[in-house]
């Protein structure tokens, strides 16, 4: 059984070869689709198959997934450009006989107004629609997304968002590789399976304040913008337009709730309890 994970060198592929190695997959079996061999020296001095395609390039695709069982596709990083670059992938993987797609999409992508969703539910879309089995892996928030927002709320005594009374049901990276890796490692049939995924912990960004300051030794409060004057005060340090409207906006989903969820699938999957926000502060300030 071949197993292969796109976007293997980025933070969520290393952590899933990394799960996937630990649950007994031997090297040889991984495939890591990378765009930069050369960062990948580090799995190929574990044995892992070591590919190189490009999202943009489906010849390279088709060689990297030939005699692949399964796939983990992970959501590329250029947004706007993510639905093009999944379909190559997709199609890849149709032309050389892929057996199930796993596909890292977003937390109630079919219904969410964040501004990320649509590029996963046309992912989606499109997996549905393939003769491939696909289950849909709907990753919520990871707590190091707040990993800056950490260092500032310590340093000011202030955490600033635009998220309302809204609760997040966050989880550490890692908790997510592994539920990606008892998937793509289970023996039970995954095809048409939908996982929404999210923490044990549902916190509000009063809580987020509250559990910084008590990790940083200070108070720390919570101040709501509206979305508009969030997005602006990002923007103004430093982080680029689009960008800060996407976590601007993020944040107005999860005062709509979108990105909170006690459905119990990612706990499920990976055995025990997701880890706490507190843990992901504390290696933030360290």
């Amino acid at each position: 059984m071949t197993i292969a994970v796109t976007g293997a060198t980025g933070q969520l592929g290393g952590l899933v070869i990394g799960e996937l190695l630990e649950r007994g997959v031997a090297p040889g079996d991984i495939v890591a689709v990378v765009r930069d061999e050369a960062k990948a020296a580090d799995l190929a001095a574990k044995g892992v198959q070591v590919r190189v395609a490009a999202y943009e390039d489906p010849t390279a695709l088709r060689t990297a997934f030939e005699g692949v069982d399964k796939l983990l596709l992970i959501s590329g990083s250029e947004v706007g450009r993510r639905v093009p670059q999944h379909t190559n992938v997709i199609e890849a993987a149709e032309a050389d006989g892929v057996k199930l797609i796993a596909y890292a999409s977003l937390l109630k992508a079919d219904t969410s107004g964040i501004g990320l969703a649509p590029e996963h539910l046309a992912t989606e879309q499109r997996l549905a629609s393939s003769p491939i089995p696909a289950v849909f892996l709907r990753n919520g928030w990871y707590w190091e997304n707040y990993a800056q927002a950490i260092g500032q709320a310590a340093a000011t005594g202030t955490l600033i968002g635009a998220a309302g009374d809204g609760r997040v049901a966050g989880a550490a990276r890692a908790d997510y590789a592994a539920a990606a890796a008892a998937v793509l490692t289970s023996e039970e049939g995954q095809g048409g399976r939908v996982y929404e995924l999210g923490g044990d912990e549902r916190l509000t960004y009063a809580d987020l304040a509250r559990i910084i300051g008590e990790v940083a030794g200070k108070t720390v409060e919570y101040k709501n913008l509206p979305e508009a004057e969030y997005a602006k005060v990002l923007a103004d340090n430093g982080v680029p337009e689009q960008f800060a409207a996407v976590l601007a906006g993020s944040d107005a989903g999860i005062a709509r709730g979108e990105l909170d969820t006690e459905s119990g699938d990612l706990q499920k999957l990976i055995g025990r309890s997701s880890t706490p926000f507190a843990d992901v502060v504390k290696a933030a300030l360290a």
